[in-house]
């Protein structure tokens, strides 16, 4: 038989404390969707007693995990592990202007498709005058300028098409 040498479970260093609390938070968003649980270093504590002996440098530790990791919080106050502070104010800001613009998701499906080719320094200004017609601001529901004429969506391309035609033909 071998000597088996008993160790004692020694503190986790700071970064698998980061390393299991991103894993925790993660688990949590995929299962519920969103963090309900976890607002502060001690909400952690429990996990981390059932693997490693209770003690303050356990306690100091997981609370150093959670500074460093730098972790937004919601408005309710609950941790949020897949943003930083940064893209946390960029998405309230889209959210602000999507609201502002009355702004609404499309589907694209419905939407036929022309290429109007045209070449030259005039396209660009084809373009604006497209934009600002009002020939055409029912027929168009969007352009798109590219490198060698401009996209346009309608809903009815058959009409469009007739109509560009009459003009290009005149």
């Amino acid at each position: 038989m071998s000597e088996e040498k008993i160790t004692l479970r020694k503190n986790p260093s700071r970064k698998e404390c980061e390393k299991v609390i991103k894993k925790i938070l993660m688990t949590e968003v995929l299962e519920r969707g969103t963090n309900e649980h976890f607002k502060t270093a001690a909400d952690f504590m429990s996990y981390f007693q059932s693997l490693y002996p209770a003690s303050d440098s356990l306690t100091k530790q997981v609370q150093r995990a959670v500074k460093a990791l730098e972790m937004p919080k919601d408005e309710r106050g609950y941790f949020i592990i897949n943003k930083t502070e940064a893209q946390l104010n960029q998405d309230k800001e889209i959210a602000f202007l999507l609201g502002k613009t009355n702004a609404s998701l499309q589907p694209f499906e419905e939407y036929e498709t022309l290429f109007l080719k045209a070449d030259g320094t005039y396209k660009d200004y084809l373009y604006q005058l497209l934009s600002e017609s009002e020939t055409f601001a029912d027929k168009i529901i969007t352009m798109i300028n590219s490198s060698n004429g401009i996209i346009l969506f309608t809903t009815n391309k058959h009409q469009l098409e007739i109509l560009i035609n009459s003009l290009i033909n005149r």
